[in-house]
């Protein structure tokens, strides 16, 4: 318990990478169960114990569907119905919101929630663009359509392959693909329309053209040899840019000088002082090269996903000079208050995170080679990537893997140390003592609200490794069939709608939205609500419960 509490404190704490922490636990349960092996086993029972997991069929077939997932996005599958969602809301916009609310859900029901919610952004921002709703009032609606999409299925999400997995571990009969679909379907329906009509009407209009400000890049100048800028005192310096920069440090540092501005205020100092927001050679590179094939500079913002190869990495190791010919001109970081922010003399070089936007220039097509091999997404200056004739194979392969494990031909297809050590059984105790004199519908909804509460403030992987061998005690203990209290753990790690460091797609969207922690927690707790009440009541009729 006393691991299990560390552990929660290094996923919230963000002074490490959830890998490094997640790793350094199974370390130590390696090691403290080789030197002190549990009653009746040997020391090298405690290594098998720590390390199967990664031998795990469940781990297998989550990074088989992530493929998967990825392929469908990469190839141009599912850009037709990006496309159709455009002209929907050229239509109506309440109509192209209610639409756009459906696909999300029924994409992420056999996609991961990631790669769907990387081909809806753009989407957005271009809607918003052409007259649509702001997208800081469609991004955190379009995220909670595709959260419950992915909860409806096992394979929706990676958690709820884990779950499953660690059920069937345990002794549970194995689970369909649509084992609990009605279930999560006939939440939805009543969820729907507080997401669709009331979600957006308690999020700001964060546009600029609602006098909201914009995106602004922190970027290091070069100045030219002939810059009247050269060590020139801050104030005399200020007077002669827009007023909306923010020069930082003691103004020019000989041939440079650190700035925060939005986008086009940037290109508007750079233009005034005869400076570059990247190394002269390289700039002079790319026009160079561009002026022979024809191909126009196109500046672009790209978003930083989790999964991108760029996260730790800085602007020079990024090193998208060399990989990709593209210059990084300006760095705007995720507003994480929760987190120390790097100091102002390193914003610029420090490591990127997930929710970071890069302001980058190239030609187009080198912006859209680097954004589809760092995964990345274009915020600004997004163009139609083109089908390619590998989309229908990708959609041909996603049916041939979910068809035959729907229909049970073949299996779809960690959390063992809480149950073989005890804590699941102790834990369950001191849980059964508090719930035993509630109805079972009562029962269902505290656990979904425990795990609920662990995966917003941990992470949804810990909260089902920890979640469901306690179910299992807990059934045990208060008398309940296990696998409703399975479903009310699955359903529990699912709803990390109310603060944005619980999944990863809550982050995805916080600079693109330009949102703010309080935002998810207006709109997430009612929402938590909502599910906590319906899903509960719907288990006690599935099962019989009263």
């Amino acid at each position: 318990m006393l691991l299990t509490a560390a552990m929660f404190y290094g996923f919230v704490s963000g002074r490490a990478r959830v890998e490094i922490i997640s790793l350094l636990t199974i370390s130590a349960i390696a090691l403290g169960l080789y030197w002190f092996p549990l009653p009746g086993q040997a020391p090298t029972d405690g290594l098998k114990l720590a390390f199967e997991g990664f031998g795990h069929y469940a781990l297998i077939t989550i990074c088989a569907l992530m493929v998967l997932g990825r392929g469908l996005v990469t190839t141009g599958a599912l850009e037709p119905a990006a496309r159709l969602l455009t002209r929907v809301w050229q239509f109506n916009r309440q109509i192209g919101l209610l639409v756009t609310l459906l696909l999300a859900f029924g994409m992420s029901m056999m996609v991961n929630d990631t790669p769907v919610l990387v081909l809806m952004l753009p989407v957005m921002a271009a809607i918003a663009a052409n007259g649509g709703l702001p997208a800081s009032r469609t991004l955190i609606p379009v995220n909670s359509a595709v959260l419950i999409g992915g909860m409806s299925t096992t394979i929706g999400t990676s958690t709820n392959l884990l779950v499953v997995s660690i059920a069937g571990d345990l002794g549970l009969p194995p689970m369909s693909v649509f084992h609990f679909t009605p279930i999560v379907l006939l939440a939805a329906l009543v969820a729907l329309p507080f997401i669709w009509l009331v979600m957006p009407r308690l999020l700001p209009d964060n546009s600029v053209e609602a006098g909201h400000e914009p995106r602004r890049f922190t970027a290091m100048l070069r100045l030219g040899e002939n810059s009247f800028a050269r060590n020139l005192p801050r104030d005399q310096m200020a007077a002669r840019l827009p007023a909306d920069v923010e020069i930082l440090g003691d103004a020019a540092m000989g041939d440079q000088m650190l700035v925060r501005a939005s986008h086009d205020a940037l290109e508007e100092t750079m233009r005034i002082l005869g400076a570059t927001a990247a190394p002269a050679w390289l700039m002079d590179r790319l026009h160079s090269g561009y002026s022979r094939t024809g191909e126009d500079l196109t500046v672009a913002e790209l978003a930083v996903t989790k999964d991108s190869g760029l996260v730790g990495k800085g602007v020079a190791s990024a090193n998208v000079a060399e990989l990709y010919n593209v210059a990084i001109l300006g760095v705007h970081r995720a507003h994480r208050p929760w987190i120390a922010q790097p100091v102002v003399e390193t914003a610029v070089e420090s490591p990127f995170d997930e929710g970071d936007i890069l302001l980058v220039a190239g030609s187009l097509g080198s912006i859209e080679r680097m954004s589809l091999a760092e995964n990345m997404f274009v915020l600004d200056g997004a163009k139609e990537l083109p089908r390619t004739a590998k989309a229908s194979l990708a959609l041909a392969i996603m049916a041939a893997a979910v068809l035959p494990a729907s229909i049970g031909l073949v299996p779809i297809a960690i959390g063992r140390i809480v149950l073989e050590s005890g804590a699941a059984s102790w834990l369950s105790e001191l849980i059964a003592l508090g719930l035993q004199f509630l109805p079972p519908a009562g029962v269902l909804a505290a656990v979904m609200l425990f795990v609920t509460i662990l995966t917003n403030f941990a992470s949804n992987t810990t909260a089902a490794a920890v979640g469901t061998p306690i179910a299992f005690s807990l059934g045990q203990q208060l008398g309940i069939p296990v696998e409703p209290l399975v479903l009310a753990v699955l359903f529990g790690c699912n709803l990390c709608y109310a603060t944005p460091v619980d999944y990863q797609t809550n982050m995805l969207i916080m600079s693109a939205g330009d949102y703010r922690f309080k935002d998810y927690t207006r709109t997430g707790l009612p929402l938590v609500a909502i599910m906590v009440v319906t899903l509960s009541g719907l288990l006690v009729l599935r099962y019989g419960l009263y």
